[in-house]
C-alpha cells in the first residue's frame, strides 16, 4: 500500500509500506479521507513524533474490510471513523472517565502508525460507525468537531450564550456551527484572514473582525453594546489573542484556551483586573475524550453530522492525493499562504 511516513521533522517520504494486518481485537480499515491537524503540522515540520519513523495522520474515515481475531461489533463495509486515543484504562483520570487526561496513553498517528496511508489496523473500540449518507470528509472532521464541542462544554455555553472565537480555523468554525446549532444568541469571529471570516459569516457568524485591520477587544465591545461576550474561546493559541479573549469577555463571562501555543503568557495588568473584576471563569481545553469512550463530544458532533445540520464541506480548502503530502507540509513551512482544512484521499476521491 502506499504511506507517507515521516523520518524526522522535515522529512516526510511517500512510500510502499506493508498492508497491516488486523491483530487480535483490531478491524483492517481502508482510509477514505484523512485531513490535517493544527497538530500535524508542528509535529511534521518542527518537532517529530514520539516515535520515528512513523505513518503520521489520526482525523480519519473510512471502511472495514476485514476483522482480526475475535473483532466484534463492525462488519466489512461499514463507514467508520476514529477516535484517536488509547487510553490506558488505569490510571486515576481514566478511571474517572476523563480520558483526555490519561497519564499513560497511546495515540495513532504520533504514537503508532496513523492515517496516512490507504490502509490502517485499528482497534474495535477506537471505531465509532458513521451512517452511510455521512461523507467521508465530513466523518474525517469529526475529530476537530469533537474538540469544538468540548471547548463548548468547557465553558458551560448554554442556549442564548453569545460566543467570540479567536482562531477560525477549523476547530474554530466547527464551534461556530455547533453553537449555532445550539442556540446562541450572537456569534463572533476575529481572524487574520478575510476568506475564514466569510466562511464563519457562512456559518452563522454575525459579527467578523480582521485583527490586522481592528482592534478586536474595541470591536467586540462595541458588538455587544459594551457588555462583551458571555463564551470567548481562543483556538490560536497566540498570546495576544489569548489575552484579547480575557478582555473581550462579559462579566461572569467564560474564556477557554483550546488552540496549542508552546510560548509563555503575561497578562497585562489590563487583562488581570477585567479577570477578577468581572468575575471571569478562564478554564483550559484539551483533546474531547470522555466517558463511556469516545463521550459525548464525539456523540453528539456525529448526530449532528448525520442530521445534515453541520458539513464540513466548506471548510475544505484542499483536497490532495498522499503523493502531495511532502510538498503541501514544505508549502506551510514556508508560510504565506491562505488554508484551511486540508484532506488527503488514499483510495481516490470517488465516494467522498
Amino acid at each position: 500500500m502506499k504511506a507517507v511516513r515521516m523520518y524526522a521533522p522535515g522529512d516526510l517520504r511517500v512510500e510502499e509500506a506493508p498492508r497491516p494486518v488486523p491483530g487480535p481485537g483490531e478491524y483492517l480499515v481502508q482510509v477514505m479521507a484523512v485531513g490535517v491537524c493544527g497538530s500535524d503540522i508542528p509535529r511534521v515540520n518542527r518537532y517529530g513524533a514520539h516515535v520515528s519513523p512513523i505513518i503520521v495522520g489520526h482525523e480519519f474515515s473510512g471502511l472495514v474490510v476485514e476483522a482480526g481475531p475475535g473483532a466484534q461489533g463492525f462488519e466489512p463495509g461499514d463507514h467508520v471513523t476514529c477516535p484517536p486515543l488509547i487510553p490506558c484504562g488505569q490510571c486515576p483520570p481514566c478511571r474517572a472517565g476523563q480520558y483526555s487526561l490519561c497519564e499513560q496513553y497511546d495515540y495513532y498517528g504520533s504514537r503508532r502508525d496513523g492515517a496516512f496511508a490507504q490502509y490502517i489496523a485499528v482497534k474495535a473500540e477506537n471505531l465509532l460507525k458513521v451512517a452511510p449518507q455521512v461523507s467521508f470528509e465530513d466523518a474525517a472532521t469529526l475529530d476537530p468537531c469533537a474538540n469544538a464541542m468540548h471547548g463548548l462544554r468547557r465553558a458551560q455555553f448554554a442556549p442564548g450564550d453569545s460566543l467570540c472565537v479567536y482562531g477560525a480555523g477549523p476547530i474554530g468554525q466547527l464551534a461556530l456551527r455547533c453553537a449555532a446549532q445550539m442556540g446562541a444568541s450572537q456569534l463572533m469571529a476575529v481572524d487574520v484572514w478575510d476568506e475564514k471570516l466569510a466562511l464563519a459569516q457562512s456559518g452563522g457568524a454575525q459579527v467578523l473582525v480582521n485583527s490586522r485591520r481592528q482592534d478586536p477587544v474595541q470591536a467586540i465591545m462595541e458588538a455587544t453594546g459594551g457588555q462583551g461576550a458571555q463564551v470567548v474561546i481562543d483556538f490560536s493559541g497566540v498570546p495576544d489573542c489569548q489575552q484579547a479573549a480575557i478582555l473581550s469577555a462579559a462579566r461572569m463571562g467564560r474564556v477557554v484556551y483550546l488552540g496549542i501555543s508552546h510560548q509563555g503568557l503575561n497578562l497585562s495588568e489590563k487583562a488581570v483586573d477585567a479577570l477578577m473584576r468581572r468575575q471571569i471563569t478562564l478554564a483550559g481545553s484539551w483533546n474531547s475524550f470522555t466517558a463511556p469512550f469516545p463521550g459525548p463530544d464525539w456523540t453528539q458532533s456525529l448526530d449532528l453530522f448525520q442530521q445534515g445540520k453541520i458539513t464540513s464541506k466548506d471548510l475544505i480548502s484542499h483536497r490532495l492525493s498522499l503523493d502531495e503530502a511532502p510538498a503541501i507540509f514544505r508549502r506551510i513551512a514556508q508560510g504565506g499562504f491562505y488554508f484551511n482544512k486540508i484532506m488527503f484521499f488514499p483510495n481516490g476521491l470517488a465516494g467522498s
